[in-house]
């Protein structure tokens, strides 16, 4: 299941009462990359060679994901920010940029909402956030939200069917079917077979309500960093600018054509393209 990247290393960075396994390479003002589900921070790994030209580049696997830990509880959002704040700070990088696509999303905007004095800009891919004015009727159709919020009976099902569960899964979600690579599905689903990596990403799902009700909080205080976001015209995309203008008072982006949700792995030259134009305006 290891998968490695050239020109990065690897290394697991205690914070927060566990281990992140943070990806780390480039040179220049640092950048957080946040996977989203079913993905590990592989899910850069086409983004990254591109962001670490220009870039100190820092890929994790979530709590829950990958190489990282997996504990019983801290899946709540504003945790789990907290988690990859701290794994910053460890890093030597006390103010930096996050981007983060599908939940990986939902946890950066509580990170550049709870920790002001350090992201210096926010990017969301591809994702409806909790607290936007449309999240639950947004959610209400979308079936595996549903499905992961119940308490074990997912990792019932789904438990040993792995790559089976994780193949369909993306690719109801690619509108590009000629970047869909299998080799990428079966690292994912290696690496959702390890122990306690299934439930793990179950939870993501299950704090949603208490997400919901934080993020609410957050657009009391809206935020006054520069903001962008970016999705696939066939899934997100358009909502992206109106949804965060909820959170943000500057806020700029839009849509990558013929593109559906995992952006990052559809159309990689545009996604990094418009991280840098975004990052580096001048």
């Amino acid at each position: 299941m290891i998968a490695a990247l050239q020109g990065f290393t690897q290394q697991l960075v205690p914070v927060n009462g566990i281990k992140i396994n943070a990806v780390t390479g480039g040179s220049g003002p640092p950048i957080l990359l946040l996977h989203g589900w079913p993905e590990t921070w592989w899910e850069w790994h086409h983004v990254m060679p591109l962001l670490a030209e220009h870039f100190s580049v820092v890929a994790i696997d979530l709590r829950g994901a990958g190489f990282s830990d997996c504990p019983q509880g801290g899946y709540d959002k504003a945790n789990m920010a907290r988690d990859a704040h701290e794994v910053m700070i460890a890093l030597g990088h006390e103010r930096y940029a996050v981007c983060g696509h599908d939940i990986g999303g939902m946890v950066a905007l509580p990170q550049a909402a709870l920790y002001r004095e350090a992201v210096t800009h926010l990017a969301v891919l591809d994702v409806p956030l909790p607290g936007w004015t449309g999240w639950e009727a947004t959610t209400a159709r979308l079936w595996h939200f549903g499905f992961h919020m119940n308490r074990d009976l997912p990792e019932r099902l789904i438990h040993g069917r792995e790559s089976d569960y994780i193949s369909a899964f993306m690719a109801e979600r690619f509108y590009d079917h000629s970047r869909f690579d299998p080799a990428d599905v079966e690292i994912y689903a290696r690496a959702m077979a390890l122990p306690g990596r299934l439930r793990g990403g179950m939870e993501w799902y299950r704090t949603l309500k208490a997400d919901h009700a934080a993020a609410l909080e957050y657009k009391k205080q809206p935020l006054g960093i520069p903001v962008f976001g970016l999705g696939g015209d066939q899934r997100f995309g358009p909502q992206m600018v109106p949804m965060l203008e909820e959170f943000a008072t500057h806020v700029t982006g839009g849509s990558i054509a013929r593109c559906s949700h995992y952006v990052a792995d559809e159309r990689p030259d545009e996604v990094a393209a418009a991280l840098i134009a975004f990052l580096n305006p001048n």
